[in-house]
């Protein structure tokens, strides 16, 4: 039975200190190697069987990216990269070898941060109440009714729930206006249930304390977002399509 091939990253073949023979993903560790085609070199491994996200492999896999990325500039695939074989793998790499070039070079001496945004509930209902006067009207007049009929209270219900949503997209534009002048490139992610916002910022390594100020500015302005900020990370959201869909992994 043939085995596939675990890809973690792609860089130029001239660069100076690839980790081959290090531990990779699997149990025991699959040995890291590299699989070189003109310009570039993909690092790859065996990928064990039933392959899934565990703590140690999605460390490992880190791991990896972090050796390889100390010495210059890869492409970072994401957990679960899978190619049928090498000889696949070296395809692919002579068929995109212009476009995985030109993103070695734009890539070379950044890192990306994620930005997820969400509502402070508490302070978003008191900034609708606010700036809406159509809610702050329809409040007092349900307090001094002793709380209004029911569908009074329905009405205001679907008022602030509608302001709140208008709220949100009007945040979700604005996080994304006051931060991307601090970053080289801005890349949306997947929308998810609790975040309003969901951004990824490819920042030059020398400009990250600008761009971690920027964020620093916005948390004082907006008082009622709550901003989640993780990196520096491996720029793996301007990395484009990869030389494989990635594995079904399941929890």
């Amino acid at each position: 039975m043939s085995t596939s091939t675990y890809i973690y990253a792609i860089a130029s073949s001239e660069h100076p200190s690839l980790p081959a023979g290090m531990g990779g993903i699997g149990e025991p560790a699959r040995e890291v190697r590299l699989v070189k085609e003109g310009p570039l070199v993909a690092l790859v491994s065996e990928a064990p069987e039933g392959l899934r996200p565990k703590r140690r492999d999605l460390l490992a896999h880190q791991s990896v990216l972090s050796e390889a990325g100390a010495g210059g500039p890869v492409l970072p695939m994401r957990f679960g990269s899978l190619a049928p074989d090498d000889e696949s793998v070296s395809a692919v790499l002579a068929e995109r070898a212009d476009h995985y070039q030109e993103r070695l070079r734009e890539l070379d001496g950044k890192v990306e941060y994620n930005v997820k945004a969400q509502h402070d509930e508490e302070a978003v209902l008191h900034k609708v109440m606010v700036d809406n006067p159509e809610v702050r009207t329809l409040t007092e007049a349900n307090r001094q009714a002793g709380g209004g009929t029911y569908e009074e209270r329905l009405r205001l219900g679907e008022l602030v729930v509608s302001a709140v949503q208008a709220r949100e997209a009007e945040d979700a534009v604005e996080l994304q206006h006051l931060l991307e002048p601090a970053a080289s490139a801005m890349s949306a992610g997947p929308e998810s249930t609790g975040w309003l916002a969901n951004l990824s910022f490819l920042v030059d390594k020398k400009a990250a304390e600008h761009f971690l100020a920027a964020v620093e500015e916005l948390r004082g302005s907006h008082p009622h977002l709550d901003l989640t900020v993780n990196g520096p990370l491996p720029p793996y959201s301007f990395v484009e399509p990869g030389p494989s869909e990635p594995a079904a992994t399941t929890d």
